[in-house]
């Protein structure tokens, strides 16, 4: 046992303080109206009350977060994913995070209605990921392949096309394309489009027949490009607007799960053996209109990048009041400091067309030669030794130690601008605004 007790962490006198006063919390909030209905004094006592009990989970985290991890993970024999362990911290020590029931609840209420509760799991999820014991499990257990894409392996195997919901998959010639096909709103990302995304790219590093990964938009029924096919619009903010982007779920499960799995490979119980024998291949970004926001990040994670003459990368992440992902990360990878900073700060967006497109995009064609540009990068792609040097510059540009410090402090960063004035602002605007303009971030 790694741990230097057997006894419970709930059972620590600091553990009782938590829960002691994560329910003068819950009494308090229970007697008030909701958080949109609440004058200036009762959200401040409610403010102050969650201060106190966040300020007690901190600092019995700083001392126990590897103990409590080992306890959830039965010292770390388990892999837990990310939702999987903060159900199981919430039952091992009430109130130091919400349970899955208050999160579920929490999500079916708009912005200005919820309590907060992501920033609950922030504190969590930040320590977590600081820690050198739980951070690399938690890394490694994000990164092995979902339930849901396993079950569906066999059949995949068999005849090379998955149709999910938001993303289809065919096999030709030994390269996976994804297709993004959110048609309705040019492929805004939502939970339900993570879920799927996570699920299709699973299925392509699983399948012994594929040795390239592509990911293209569908054509569009959005009546501003319909007919035309777009990479992605970013995140939903309709979903935003309604309180139905998860924290969890969405925001960080995409960074830990299918975009991870795309940049750093599907681990296993290989992952450990000398070699390092994780599962990787190569990645295409097929960008057709544009790729914004969350679009923009895919194509930050792929190796290879083929547009359309007419595409476009951007950012907007910091004029819609929140971070971009891993994007401030990696957009460095590819433009120096200054031009990061004119894109993520400023909101500036590179075509495809202008000389600083050939830092997003590796091959700018016309709209009708696409087909034949993307059919060449994955020739080029499907080489012997590109995927170890793949891996290697990208050990070399995102070592798990960057990745993993990154990620700690984006699960504080994001959780708190997601309840910040000027986003709430900004969702209550978009609720009113045309559904076109609510869809393009």
């Amino acid at each position: 046992m790694s741990r230097l007790s057997s006894e419970p962490v709930a059972g620590l006198p600091a553990a009782r303080e938590i829960t002691a006063a994560a329910a003068r919390v819950d009494e308090l909030t229970a007697v008030l109206p909701g958080p949109g209905q609440r004058s200036p004094e009762q959200r401040t006592a409610v403010t102050e009350a969650r201060r106190h009990a966040r300020d007690l989970v901190d600092a019995f985290l700083r001392s126990h977060v590897d103990r409590l991890y080992d306890e959830v993970t039965g010292d770390r024999s388990r892999f837990l994913r990310l939702d999987e362990v903060c159900a199981a911290v919430a039952e091992a020590v009430p109130g130091l995070v919400p349970t899955r029931a208050q999160v579920d609840a929490e999500l079916r209420l708009i912005p200005t209605e919820k309590e907060g509760l992501d920033i609950d799991q922030s504190i969590l999820v930040g320590h977590l990921l600081r820690s050198d014991v739980a951070g690399p499990h938690l890394l490694e257990a994000m990164r092995r392949p979902t339930a849901r894409a396993l079950s569906l392996l066999p059949e995949f195997t068999r005849t090379g096309v998955a149709a999910l919901d938001a993303v289809r998959v065919e096999v030709h010639d030994g390269a996976a394309h994804l297709t993004m096909q959110r048609d309705d709103c040019l492929n805004a990302e939502d939970n339900a489009q993570v879920e799927d995304m996570e699920t299709a790219v699973d299925l392509a590093m699983l399948a012994p027949s594929v040795r390239v990964g592509v990911l293209r938009g569908g054509v569009m029924t959005h009546p501003r490009y319909a007919g035309r096919r777009v990479f992605s619009a970013g995140i939903n903010l309709r979903c935003l607007q309604a309180g139905q982007i998860s924290y969890v779920d969405f925001l960080l499960r995409r960074e830990l799960g299918y975009i991870a799995k795309i940049v750093h490979g599907l681990s296993g119980e290989r992952d450990r053996a000398w070699d390092g024998d994780v599962v990787q291949k190569p990645w295409i970004a097929a960008v057709d209109s544009f790729a914004i926001g969350g679009g923009a990040q895919l194509v930050l994670a792929c190796d290879r990048v083929v547009a359309e003459r007419d595409a476009f990368f951007s950012l907007p992440a910091a004029q819609e009041g929140i971070v971009p992902g891993l994007g401030n990360l990696r957009l460095g990878r590819v433009a120096n400091g200054r031009l990061s900073r004119q894109v993520i700060l400023a909101g500036r967006r590179v075509s495809a067309s202008e000389p600083d497109g050939k830092l997003f995009f590796d091959e700018v064609v016309p709209a009708e030669e696409m087909d034949a540009a993307v059919a060449a990068e994955v020739a080029r792609m499907d080489a012997p030794a590109v995927v170890a040097n793949r891996r290697m510059l990208n050990l070399a540009e995102e070592p798990q130690d960057w990745f993993r410090a990154y990620l700690a402090e984006f699960a504080v960063q994001q959780a708190r601008r997601l309840y910040s004035e000027d986003v709430m602002h900004k969702v209550t605007r978009f609720a009113a605004a045309p559904r076109a303009a609510a869809v393009t971030g």
